[in-house]
């Protein structure tokens, strides 16, 4: 009987894993060079693409391996000119991704899962199940292919990227930080780590992680509420990683990278919304350099939340910049179609 070949996606093995195998089938070590040039810089989608490397060491990496490259399924215009992306995954999993063009910069919104497992009352990504992990390949993937996006419809490359699509980027957390590692090195896709903000629902001991890492990204926390309580009843994950476990990750955090953090606070109609809300979220923010990202809430069909009324957003914002505390009022875009700040989750086929 023949022995069944499982192929493994060439993009997971390290650099020792390629050169071991280079070694077994006769290869020079030259070649793993080579080869990591066409999967992370020329970000080649199949062997046959890898025209400097012999035909039968093409052959050997196809009996062998697999590029599990990701495909866009299906792409949504919005009138603000956002793009919504739902790709497709090898195993016929769907993900979403989303270009957000502004005129200071090209940002793509990548996915870290396929769904999640936090279920946030107010995102619709919350109420999909979890069903796995994405590798590095399929988050490299999307970057590369929202960046051709926007040089195909607006002639400009891509300047930022934030992990805040589907799911918890800290619960993928070796994937994600190999995904980066790819999109900042020399021999990868050379973008500036700074360019790239990881978003997270707040896991405190991943945050002590990312500090001992010291990594050079950015790390924004998804906060919407500076009071327990208040958390809680929104963000079930608050009830293990309470304020003041999230409060000592980030000082802890700060010390290790000397990186300020951005907390993001969706400010729904009569939730979160008052003085005293502010007054809670100003004191939190003393606790180490930060910014405030006010988001405009984007209503789901989930959930009965709807976004606060524009003086009391403005009176909210007023009141953090008497506080000294930098603070912008982001308005959503790609509403119309889905594509804003919490409404990433795929329709189910009827």
């Amino acid at each position: 009987m023949n022995e069944v070949v499982v192929k493994k996606e060439i993009r997971n093995l390290t650099s020792a894993d390629l050169l071991k195998f280079l070694s077994e089938v006769g290869e020079p070590a030259f070649r793993a060079k080579q080869i990591s040039e066409w999967l992370w810089m020329k970000s080649a989608r199949s062997f046959d693409e890898m025209s400097n490397l012999s035909k039968g060491l093409r052959e050997k990496l196809k009996a062998h391996f697999q590029i599990n490259a990701v495909e866009i399924n299906q792409s949504q215009f919005s009138s603000d000119r956002t793009i919504k992306n739902t790709f497709k995954l090898y195993d016929n999993n769907i993900i979403e991704g989303v270009l957000i063009p502004t005129p200071e910069r090209m940002t793509a919104c990548v996915s870290s899962q396929v769904g999640c497992s936090l279920t946030c009352k107010f995102c619709a990504t919350g109420y999909m199940e979890r069903k796995r992990n994405l590798e590095p390949g399929e988050i490299y993937d999307q970057v590369v292919l929202i960046d051709q996006q926007a040089k195909e419809n607006y002639g400009i490359p891509l300047s930022n990227i934030v992990y805040m699509g589907m799911g918890e980027p800290l619960l993928n957390y070796a994937n994600v930080l190999k995904s980066i590692d790819r999109l900042t090195a020399p021999d990868g896709l050379n973008m500036a780590a700074k360019r790239i903000t990881v978003s997270t629902a707040g896991i405190a001991k991943m945050i002590k992680k990312l500090g001992d890492d010291q990594v050079k990204f950015n790390l924004a926390l998804s906060l919407h509420a500076a009071n327990d309580k208040k958390r809680n009843e929104i963000m079930p994950i608050n009830e293990q990683n309470s304020l003041k476990a999230l409060a000592e990750a980030l000082k802890y955090y700060y010390q290790k990278t000397k990186n300020p953090v951005t907390y993001e606070y969706i400010i729904f109609n009569d939730f979160n919304d008052s003085i005293q809300d502010a007054m809670e979220l100003a004191k939190f923010c003393k606790h180490l350099p930060c910014k405030v990202n006010i988001i405009e809430y984007n209503p789901i069909s989930f959930a009965s939340f709807t976004n606060a009324e524009e003086d009391k957003t403005e009176a909210f914002a007023n009141y953090l910049k008497k506080q000294g505390i930098i603070t912008v009022i982001r308005r959503s875009r790609g509403k119309d179609i889905d594509a804003a700040c919490g409404q990433l989750a795929i329709k189910e086929e009827k």
